[in-house]
């Protein structure tokens, strides 16, 4: 393909280069079997939403981008253990932690800047908005950002192991299972992994060119499992399956990013909860990073293309 021909199709997926620079390459070492890594937009289980009062719930996930990675199912089974949602009758502790997320007032002050939208001013442990938006910073603080130190971060809440064990197995209770990978999806998936450290190429396939730009890997690791997508990024986006919005994705989804939907700049290959592998730009390597759609304004949407089949 020419040069002109790549700049044309965009296969390169250059355009979306620089946002990708700024993402934590530590992020990959975060285990997705760990509850609490699924990010802001896990889906919320059926035991969560009948759980949760829905004003907190909209409230957990719109505080755990405050850090990077960190899942609102864990502000929530904190929410819960702490006072029940805020259903607790008088939420005040005997070591006079206070609100719905029981802070002591002077832990509380650390956290409590900036103001979140819709927080008090001035910025107070009982107010709801105030208190789950502080309490993501604090976990954030000690260890949450991109799931690096998750179990420290919840033991700096509470000083014991029990409480620890507590939190992670309700907020893994609050998040919706993820979609099990279909046979050809995980092919895909393992071929795409095979490929970390290989050297990003601009229109490169894994061929002749010895490496892969964004849509050439994603389209490898399809045919490697039997199933043929188009070779660029915006038509790969066009052929679908297209996934409605919100919905959990499974390894071997497909993420699409850019200005629009009609301007899709880059792909990458869903791997794990909440993790991606994609050829980035130029100068880097293939990877493995963490992902949260609640994070990324230039997402656009997921197809799956093994849910169709494809052709051989």
């Amino acid at each position: 393909m020419s040069a002109l021909a790549k700049s044309v199709a965009g296969v390169g997926c250059t355009v979306l280069a620089l946002p990708l620079i700024a993402v934590l390459v530590v992020a990959a070492l975060i285990s997705s079997v760990i509850p609490g890594t699924g990010g802001a937009a896990a889906s919320p289980s059926e035991h969560a939403l009948a759980d949760i009062p829905r004003v907190m719930l909209a409230l957990y996930q719109q505080a755990a981008p405050e850090c990077e990675g960190l899942s609102w199912t864990v502000l929530a089974a904190i929410g819960k253990v702490e006072t029940d949602h805020g259903r607790h009758p008088t939420m005040i502790s005997s070591a006079g932690a206070v609100g719905p997320m029981q802070f002591l007032p002077s832990t509380f002050k650390a956290y409590a800047h900036p103001v979140p939208p819709g927080g008090k001013r001035p910025p107070t442990p009982w107010d709801p908005v105030d208190a789950v938006y502080a309490a993501a910073r604090m976990l954030c603080a000690n260890g949450a950002k991109n799931g690096r130190n998750l179990r420290s971060a919840i033991f700096s809440y509470n000083h014991a192991n029990w409480y620890v064990d507590k939190v992670l197995k309700i907020a893994a209770r609050y998040e919706a299972a993820a979609p099990a990978p279909t046979a050809a999806a995980a092919k895909a998936v393992a071929f795409a992994r095979a490929q970390l450290g290989q050297p990003y190429v601009w229109g490169g396939d894994g061929a002749a060119e010895g490496g892969f730009d964004c849509s050439g890997l994603t389209q490898a690791a399809y045919r490697a499992a039997g199933i043929s997508i188009p070779r660029v990024a915006q038509a790969q986006y066009a052929a679908g399956p297209r996934l409605p919005a919100k919905s959990p994705l499974a390894p071997g989804d497909l993420l699409f990013f850019g200005a629009s939907p009609a301007h899709i700049t880059h792909v990458g290959i869903y791997s794990a909860p909440g993790r991606v592998i994609d050829a980035p730009h130029p100068g880097a390597v293939v990877r493995e990073r963490a992902f949260d759609p609640a994070t990324r304004s230039d997402f656009q949407g997921a197809t799956r293309p093994a849910g169709h089949g494809g052709s051989r």
